[in-house]
């Protein structure tokens, strides 16, 4: 073997050892919103404890897929519909997007319990990975209920796959499913079997299950946006300190359960923006909420530091068909629009999300 070709394979393996150190380090949040005329809006964070390169990318109707199992290739089939979204290490595997009709999909980690089904010769050609199954129901379906009724058929089954650029092991996904309508399912691979649990408020986080989280929600139902009135005892008044005395308890640490309940409590009491475009804001807002700076979220491995830090934040517009996007190192808004893009197109496009944060002078403007 060449020495180049020794040192690649050396690079390789670090890169992997590294990420998988960093696999317990995850902290993605998702959330959904209705605006006041009735549009739906939903985004997520994707966090990750070294840098995942992303892109994001366009799959054309009529693009041909081929899932990937432990035995090969498995369940093949075309894209009936054109989707956008964001990809990591260059693999055409969305982790997640929107189609053309407003179908959204998110995958979030799910460590420690997501059990996949076991490919065999006589399940082969209906297994995908869990990073096609994003892949498969956007570019198949329009509506949460056709995907409630493919799963629940058994039409794909989502095997342990090694997948490329991640760490040597099947990686642990659940996933979040909107319409336009406002429709939401959350999908898990659970024993071995696609597990779908009804999502009205669209929150998604981590581990454990989507059903310990609802169930855990009862624990702040006396959480309220308004503030707590003054209290008085034998002519004493105390009188709240400063506002949001009525949100005391509201948990504020980075753990998946802490971040459920802080994202069904800021979506659920925000006031509706007018439209979607004013939502899609609204989204950014109350994600801003769920930034990680680097260090406040870390683990050491072999005394290197592994910090997790929100390293993308998207939001989609399923009525505009606009995918939005900020990064760590650029908190500019961009933005993709399908309607602008031919969705027929003969190839893949692609654009990084990668960018540099530019600070605007207005020294000059000042008077």
């Amino acid at each position: 073997m060449e020495f180049s070709n020794i040192l690649k394979r050396a690079a390789a393996m670090v890169t992997a050892l590294l990420f998988a150190a960093a696999t317990t380090a995850n902290a993605c949040t998702g959330i959904m919103l209705k605006t006041a005329d009735g549009s739906i809006v939903h985004g997520r964070t994707l966090e990750f404890g070294i840098f995942i390169d992303t892109q994001v990318v366009m799959v054309p109707r009529g693009h041909a897929f081929t899932g990937e199992t432990p035995l090969g290739p498995g369940k093949q089939w075309q894209a009936k519909y054109a989707a956008v979204g964001a990809i990591a290490f260059d693999n055409l595997a969305i982790m997640d997007g929107m189609n053309e009709k407003g179908l959204a999909i998110g995958a979030f980690y799910f460590p420690t319990f997501a059990e996949y089904t076991p490919t065999t010769p006589g399940n082969r050609a209906s297994s995908m990975s869990m990073s096609d199954f994003p892949n498969w129901l956007l570019t198949s379906f329009a509506s949460v209920a056709e995907v409630r009724k493919a799963v629940e058929s058994g039409e794909a089954i989502v095997a342990p796959t090694i997948l490329k650029g991640w760490p040597p092991e099947p990686q642990p996904f659940h996933y979040v499913v909107y319409d336009k309508t406002g429709a939401s399912i959350a999908i898990e691979p659970i024993k071995g079997k696609l597990v779908i649990f009804d999502n009205p408020l669209g929150v998604m986080t981590n581990s454990p299950t989507f059903d310990w989280h609802t169930t855990n929600l009862r624990n702040y139902i006396a959480l309220n946006p308004r503030n707590v009135p003054a209290l008085t005892i034998d002519k004493a008044t105390f009188r709240p300190l400063g506002q949001g005395s009525g949100m005391l308890g509201l948990p504020g640490d980075f753990s998946p359960p802490s971040r459920f309940v802080r994202a069904a409590v800021f979506s659920a009491t925000a006031i509706p923006a007018k439209d979607a475009e004013h939502g899609v804001l609204q989204v950014f807002h109350i994600l801003n909420n769920f930034d990680i700076p680097v260090g406040v979220a870390r683990e050491v491995h072999d005394g290197v530091i592994h910090s997790d830090y929100t390293m993308l934040t998207v939001a989609r517009d399923p009525q505009a068909l606009k995918f939005y996007w900020k990064s760590y190192d650029d908190q500019s808004i961009h933005v993709v629009d399908m309607n602008k893009l031919d969705m027929n197109a003969k190839s893949l496009l692609k654009i990084s999300t990668a960018g540099k944060q530019e600070f605007i002078d207005v020294t000059g403007d000042m008077k």
